[in-house]
């Protein structure tokens, strides 16, 4: 139990980190060389962000000045898409197309890349380490440990799509993880073997993805990119326990193709990396924003 107790404290630590007087802007210009960035994380050691590239390979840190310096480049890493830090085991974690990027927090360097599945996409991690990964293309969701071995979690044919199923994961604290369905926009409650819908007034369509926020309010990202979405962030509230769940708020993003989002000392902020240009146009380009909800 006093174990249990210090990962919680830890946890919660890595989550808030210290907030300075100075805070940060509402909208962060940021600049990369084509980052095309789709994953966003906060880093409590830096304070500042952390985002992924799927054009480089990369994971860079960005600070208020929107700057993009890189931490991590592996060119094995293909692909990498939800990141998270786990900052009490001094890890980056990065869902890329073959499976999970395990990386040294203060470093970079590489520990692990452990491959499963048939294109992970995000991830979320427990108190103890384990990480939950997504792979849309599937119908299962597959658990890491500390140690870098994948065994599936769960799996359901309702987590598959016809080309883009589940996406965006977050871990709750009670022991069970939520889950969005990118195309039909449906919410699920998730535990070992078990998936259960979660009751919602209107679908999410263009689900992406998900972050708890300190006072247990679920930010889900939507967007338009490879679905017929909205650009916009709908902040839901649990009842029973995630049973179901309410709206109470819902916001248009002014900037295209909003991803996934961080939560920080200075509140939620979402990542748009032209994915839309760049998937939609093939269009390149090295401008990316980091807005607050």
């Amino acid at each position: 139990m006093k174990r249990l107790l210090l990962l919680v404290l830890a946890g919660l630590l890595a989550i808030t980190g210290t907030a300075s007087a100075t805070g940060l802007p509402r909208v962060i210009n940021g600049s990369g060389d084509t980052l095309h960035p789709e994953g966003v994380a906060w880093d409590p050691t830096r304070q500042a962000f952390l985002v992924s590239s799927i054009v480089r390979s990369t994971i860079s840190v960005v600070g208020r000045d929107g700057k993009a310096r890189t931490l991590v480049s592996d060119p094995a890493l293909t692909q990498p898409l939800g990141v998270h830090v786990d900052a009490p085991r001094n890890r980056i974690l990065t869902a890329y197309s073959q499976g999970l990027g395990i990386f040294e927090l203060s470093t970079g360097r590489t520990l692990h890349l452990v491959k499963f599945g048939k294109a992970p996409n995000d991830l979320a991690i427990d108190w103890f380490g384990n990480a939950y990964v997504t792979d849309p293309p599937g119908d299962t969701i597959y658990k890491v440990d500390v140690n870098g071995t994948a065994t599936p979690f769960v799996t359901d044919k309702r987590l598959a799509g016809v080309a883009y199923g589940m996406n965006g994961v977050v871990w709750h604290p009670a022991g069970f993880l939520l889950v969005v369905h990118y195309e039909n926009g449906k919410l699920f409650k998730v535990t070992r073997n078990t998936v259960a819908e979660v009751s919602i007034a209107k679908p999410l369509v263009g689900g992406d993805g998900l972050a708890f926020e300190r006072d247990g309010s679920l930010v889900v990202v939507t967007n338009r990119i490879g679905a017929p979405g909205e650009d916009a962030v709908t902040v839901l509230r649990s009842r029973g326990l995630w049973s179901s769940a309410v709206v109470t708020r819902h916001t248009p993003t002014p900037i295209t193709a909003p991803t996934t989002a961080a939560v920080t000392p200075y509140g939620t902020y979402v990542v748009h990396g032209r994915l839309d240009w760049l998937f939609n146009e093939q269009k390149l380009s090295d401008e990316f924003f980091l807005s607050r909800i």
